[in-house]
């Protein structure tokens, strides 16, 4: 299911607070992203018991319990998972990867809140959760009529809801320096690779607490095999570049005042690439759209920049051209700074031949 519309995790909160108590809702979302914790912790503000159920790994008789003869009839006894002697919060995962059968055990639990004889206490809710079709996590289309019975909602990762949870939980100091200045990578598309791994709030969650096991003197291939093995990839060469700078005390604000120079040995190519793309980041945040918007500080930021990439092309001009292209998020620098370059260092435009030699 895709919708325009998405909302953060404390906006789907507020909006389960007004809207969960009278209708289903169900909530979409990448894997990793927070589907989880965002119904436990909405549990746990109402002070209910969260009971949570896997709809992948869920048979009927799970749901509708199974029959006892008693006397010329027989009855279906619920299972002890979801009888409870006052309300709660049904939390069904994954709604939408269980089977046609365990799907249809739904509709009168989400329409009614009963299921064969037994009924939910009154004022229990219920919540389902899944996976989107294009998300590769084996998400199968729900029956209209089911889809029909909730109110839908689409989850976001919102950066700074999640640093805001992460300084009260824990994270590993690198990964929350590394998320503030990268937020876009707090959470990707899920690759066409289904064995290829992708950041998620989940994954960088996993990250830290090995950071955590390992210490800070964790060794460059136990390093490799954790970035490589939790993150995206491009995502897990920045945070080694962005720990060779911790390590070795680079820092873009000192480049551009002049008291350190761009590092060229061949093996810092990471760091180098790291260090661009915090230049790259600092200038779409800092410099104003129209040059006739400059205050006296943002000037001497151009200024320094110029320098800076000048000093930068004499070391290797693919990077400094990596300055004026798109960020993560979609941003670039403002047209009128590209245009001083353009005119100043045409070298910075010019392709570069397959032996690194400009042209």
């Amino acid at each position: 299911m895709h919708s325009t519309v998405t909302l953060s995790i404390k906006q789907i909160h507020e909006l389960l607070l007004n809207v969960a108590p009278v209708r289903p809702v169900f909530i979409w979302g990448p894997p990793g992203v927070g589907k989880s914790s965002l119904v436990e912790q909405f549990a746990s503000s109402l002070g209910l018991e969260c009971v949570a159920l896997l709809g992948s790994q869920l048979a009927p008789e799970d749901l509708i319990g199974i029959p006892k003869i008693e006397g010329a009839v027989s009855r279906f006894y619920p299972p002890s998972m979801i009888v409870r002697d006052r309300e709660f919060v049904l939390f069904i995962d994954e709604l939408n990867i269980a089977s046609p059968e365990i799907q249809k055990a739904f509709y009168s639990l989400i329409l009614d809140k009963r299921i064969g004889e037994y009924r939910l206490p009154e004022g229990s809710i219920i919540i389902g959760a899944g996976n989107r079709a294009h998300d590769a996590a084996l998400a199968k289309q729900m029956p209209s009529a089911l889809v029909n019975r909730m109110v839908h909602v689409h989850l976001r990762a919102s950066h700074r809801e999640w640093l805001e949870w992460a300084e009260a939980n824990a994270i590993h100091r690198w990964v929350l320096d590394y998320v503030r200045s990268r937020p876009s990578q707090l959470s990707t598309d899920v690759p066409p690779a289904k064995e290829e791994p992708f950041s998620t709030p989940r994954s960088w969650h996993a990250v830290s607490d090995a950071l955590h096991a390992f210490g800070e003197d964790i060794s460059p291939d136990h390093l490799d095999a954790l970035l490589f093995g939790s993150l995206t990839r491009d995502h897990a060469v920045g945070f080694k570049a962005f720990l060779k700078q911790i390590r070795n005390q680079f820092s873009v604000h000192k480049i551009l005042k002049g008291e350190e120079t761009w590092p060229s040995a061949a093996e810092d190519r990471d760091l180098t690439y790291f260090l661009t793309q915090s230049l790259r980041d600092l200038l779409v945040k800092e410099l104003p759209d129209r040059e006739t918007q400059l205050s006296r500080e943002s000037r001497e930021l151009a200024q320094s920049a110029k320098l800076a990439l000048k000093s930068l092309a004499r070391i290797d001009g693919e990077l400094a051209q990596l300055v004026l292209t798109d960020n993560d998020a979609g941003d670039r620098v403002p047209d009128w700074f590209v245009l001083d370059i353009a005119k100043e260092l045409p070298r910075l435009l010019q392709q570069r031949t397959p032996d690194g030699q400009q042209k």
